[in-house]
């Protein structure tokens, strides 16, 4: 009876002594990705925050929860963050002619026949994801497929890239858009002096701009397949680079109204609207959305040879692209932005176009500085440009998966040599000592793995090349993790609320049901998310994994 009654009082001692949170997530390989990478067992939630992260002992010891999860063995990291993303463009594209992964153009006008039959009351046909560089030939398409099959119905469709555009002759007249017109930044391509319906850069802009505005809707159903979307690879923060302030609005309103969970740091769209109203009105951030960048492009891309080089295109004799804006326009705005608290985040693929920005970078930033002003994409960067981003601070964001999907032509377009400062992800992360790392999808895959993939191995999802593509810029498995959580949250200046499994950090985490820092490289697309949580609440669960949740 004694014994008996000890027991109670060490119980009820324990009940009183112990730290309440809302959630313990027990018997995990957790790797904080903290300051020195701890793996930890166990940690405490509570508020949608991280309380204590320690062993299960420590941790079971001293808290008790509402919800214990038993992770089982399993790997949890933080949350994925995609560091350069179109979140809103993504899930307009899950909605349009799917174009991806075509052979040829003849399979893309038959994708095209099956959507417009099963869709007949869109007036405007749009698709995305064609690249003719997959095509016998590899040249660009022509439209008379489209004007033939759609003499009453516009049709646009986007290259895989989205620099690039064929339209039918029905949206070439609604924008009037006509043979021998001329376009800064742009391209209207001609056949005979005649229009082939393939626009390039600035020069679409004519044409989508004739397409009416979603409604509410309709953008909610877009935005909600993307965020399921994004839950199920693991993702909890998205960049979306070159939004309007109208999207954020929108995105603002279904935020605060429960429809929309997903994290979202903004880059607003160059343009004078959004300009005008947020350079004066400023930053703006809540709990899950944060609009601190204008998302600038030099130049276009080099798939459709609008990349932007010092000396010409190898396959087309004389070409070297264009900036897609006068050089007075950068430095203009590079000096109004200097003086704010705003990030210049500027597209630029080509040589050319990354040495421009650089030095208009370097001129406004005078030195090592905090702003952690943004390169999306440095994707060719002369060798002597390499040490311009760690002089002033600047910040390469890179996708992995550019260099394994552009290795099969890239040689065709600059050489051998030029090539040798293209997708350099380890010469650029040397520059400042850190390095996000992104998708760009719906350009690329939005698939995480596939980015942990092409960066460790310098692989793509085929397993080519066997011995990797320019091994000599991968990253090892502990830097592409860091790139893929708390370098991708620090260039968004979000590193103190995520990127990393830490106390007083949001409880934005994942759990795998392989560990990516031991699974080996022809498994790791074998990799899946078993659970995602943001803010300590799960947002997708896969039924198809053992799952390792239970509540007491």
């Amino acid at each position: 009876m004694q014994k008996l009654v000890w027991v109670l009082v060490l119980f009820l001692f324990a009940a009183c002594t112990n730290n309440k949170v809302d959630t313990i997530v027990h018997h995990g390989v957790i790797y904080t990705v903290d300051s020195a990478y701890t793996v930890a067992e166990a940690m405490a939630l509570k508020d949608g925050k991280i309380v204590a992260v320690g062993s299960n002992a420590n941790i079971q010891q001293n808290y008790t929860a509402k919800e214990n999860i038993d992770a089982k063995g399993q790997a949890v990291y933080p949350g994925f963050i995609d560091a350069h993303a179109h979140f809103v463009g993504y899930g307009k594209s899950l909605y349009q002619v799917d174009l991806f992964g075509t052979t040829t153009w003849q399979e893309a006008i038959e994708r095209v026949k099956d959507f417009a039959a099963k869709h007949p009351d869109l007036i405007w046909i749009q698709g995305r994801g064609w690249d003719q560089n997959r095509w016998p030939g590899k040249t660009y398409p022509t439209n008379e497929l489209l004007n033939q099959l759609f003499p009453d119905r516009p049709v646009v469709l986007q290259r895989i890239d989205g620099h690039a555009s064929i339209a039918n002759q029905k949206a070439l007249d609604l924008a009037g858009i006509n043979a021998g017109q001329t376009i800064v930044g742009g391209s209207i391509e001609l056949k005979d002096g005649k229009l082939t319906g393939v626009l390039i850069d600035n020069a679409d802009d004519k044409v989508y701009k004739q397409i009416p505005s979603p409604t509410s809707e309709v953008y909610l159903k877009w935005l909600q397949a993307a965020q399921m979307m994004c839950f199920e690879q693991g993702l909890t923060t998205v960049t979306d680079c070159g939004l309007s302030y109208q999207d954020v609005d929108m995105i603002d309103t279904l935020q605060k109204a429960g429809k929309l969970s997903m994290r979202l740091f903004v880059m607003l769209s160059d343009n004078p609207a959004n300009l005008a109203k947020y350079l004066k009105l400023g930053p703006t951030k809540t709990d899950k959305l944060f609009v601190k960048g204008f998302k600038v492009y030099a130049d276009g891309a080099l798939g459709s040879r609008g990349a932007c080089l010092i000396q010409p295109y190898n396959d087309q004799k004389g070409w070297q692209g264009f900036l897609l804006e006068n050089k007075s326009h950068y430095d203009s705005l590079a000096q109004a932005l200097a003086n704010t608290d705003f990030q210049m985040c500027t597209h630029a693929i080509g040589d050319s176009a990354n040495r421009e920005m650089l030095h208009v970078y370097n001129k406004y930033l005078k030195g090592k500085n905090d702003k952690r002003w943004r390169i999306e994409h440095a994707q060719i960067v002369h060798p002597s440009d390499f040490n311009l981003f760690g002089a002033a601070s600047i910040i390469p964001s890179v996708q992995p998966t550019h260099a394994t999907s552009d290795m099969y032509w890239a040689e065709e377009r600059i050489g051998k040599e030029r090539l040798k400062g293209g997708y350099a992800l380890k010469q650029l992360l040397q520059q400042n000592g850190w390095l996000p790392l992104g998708t760009d999808f719906p350009v690329e895959d939005i698939s995480p793995f596939k980015t942990f993939l092409a960066a460790v191995a310098r692989k793509d999802a085929k397993g080519f090349p066997a011995t990797g593509f320019q091994m000599e810029n991968a990253l090892s498995r502990v830097e592409t993790i860091r790139g893929m959580t708390i370098w991708a949250a620090k260039a968004s200046f979000l590193e103190k609320e995520v990127g990393s499994l830490e106390a007083g950090k949001k409880a934005d985490f994942i759990i795998l049901d392989k560990d990516l820092m031991k699974v080996p490289e022809t498994d790791i697309l074998k990799v899946n998310v078993s659970a995602t949580y943001i803010g300590g609440m799960k947002v997708y669960q896969n039924m198809v994994v053992n799952r390792s949740s239970n509540k007491q």
